[in-house]
């Protein structure tokens, strides 16, 4: 009896934060409850602000984890992994969280659609609204607007790297005063990500059947191989795939693999090799004839820590 009370008062003061929708799309904050803020069983500091909708569907919401400062702060944005069908904001890694909190930045992470219910461009104009909202909260939030940078792993990174090297999609002509903000980044992490979702240039960078991971079936709502060859297709993969938006003004990049860096084998699976380095390669030569700056490591060659390696050169591009 005494370790269920225990219990139930661990769960009772994790609660830091309840968010409500109101008419007009507006949110309702309730005050922090102060006494833990850390997530039972997380190992992770709780949010500041916890599913604060930044669109209407359920799927839009955030967490925000407010860095105590003086000034504005500078602001990581995690995008989860997931294939576009699955994952969590939870799964945000306490070490970057507590990492950035003790250097004066704040974090987010969010959710976004799945592609089982919306096909791309969703996934991607999800991250580009969630970036518009979090700029929107600046003042309120006390972010600097103009040290923005998001990571994530394969589909997050996936998403964190269109952001990066996309055009801005501010529409500043707008009525929408969350849609005029920028979605510019000034640094992006990349987990096993891919820098192309076309299965055609997957197919001719990785080889094996890796463009026939079940994810990219859902992606563009293809029920067969014969439906990637659809022409009405090819602006959607243009436009979800990073390495198509490459140009001179892109802010650096670090990635991370631990795929082997190898040829795949003549039985691979279909799916197979849909995080290899190949990705990163590929990337990386396309930033390094505009003059983009890079950074590579591989798993096989790296022993520090490469989420506080990330930190770490995020940090020298928030000027920190």
């Amino acid at each position: 009896m005494k370790r269920l009370l225990i219990s139930v008062l661990v769960v009772l003061v994790a609660v830091s934060v309840v968010w409500s929708r109101e008419k007009g799309g507006k949110t309702r904050q309730k005050s922090a409850t102060p006494a833990d803020r850390r997530q039972e069983g997380a190992g992770k500091p709780a949010p500041t602000f916890a599913d604060v909708h930044y669109g209407e569907h359920e799927r839009q919401v955030l967490d925000f984890w407010k860095a105590e400062s003086d000034k504005p702060t500078p602001l990581v944005v995690y995008i989860h992994g997931g294939g576009f069908v699955g994952g969590d904001k939870r799964s945000v890694q306490a070490v970057v969280i507590e990492e950035c909190l003790k250097s004066g930045i704040s974090v987010a992470s969010i959710h976004y659609r799945f592609v089982t219910t919306h096909p791309f461009p969703a996934p991607q104009l999800d991250g580009a609204r969630a970036i518009q909202f979090l700029r929107s909260k600046a003042r309120e939030w006390n972010l600097d607007p103009k040290r923005v940078a998001a990571y994530g792993g394969s589909a997050g990174a996936g998403i964190s790297m269109f952001l990066a090297f996309h055009d801005d999609l501010a529409d500043p002509k707008s009525d929408d005063p969350v849609a005029r903000q920028s979605t510019r980044l000034v640094a992006v992490g990349s987990f096993g990500g891919q820098s192309s979702y076309d299965p055609h240039v997957i197919k001719e960078w990785v080889g094996g059947r890796a463009y026939e991971h079940p994810s990219i079936f859902k992606c563009y709502g293809a029920e067969t191989l014969a439906d990637f060859d659809k022409p009405e297709l090819q602006k959607t993969y243009d436009f979800v795939s990073a390495i198509q938006h490459v140009s001179k003004d892109d802010p650096p990049i670090f990635m991370f693999f631990n795929e082997p860096d190898r040829d795949l084998p003549p039985d691979a699976k279909p799916g197979q090799g849909i995080h290899h380095p190949r990705f990163a390669h590929q990337l990386k030569k396309a930033l390094d004839r505009v003059g983009v700056e890079s950074l590579y490591h591989h798993q096989s060659e790296f022993t520090e820590n490469p989420h506080l390696e990330m930190v770490k050169f995020f940090k020298r591009q928030f000027g920190r």
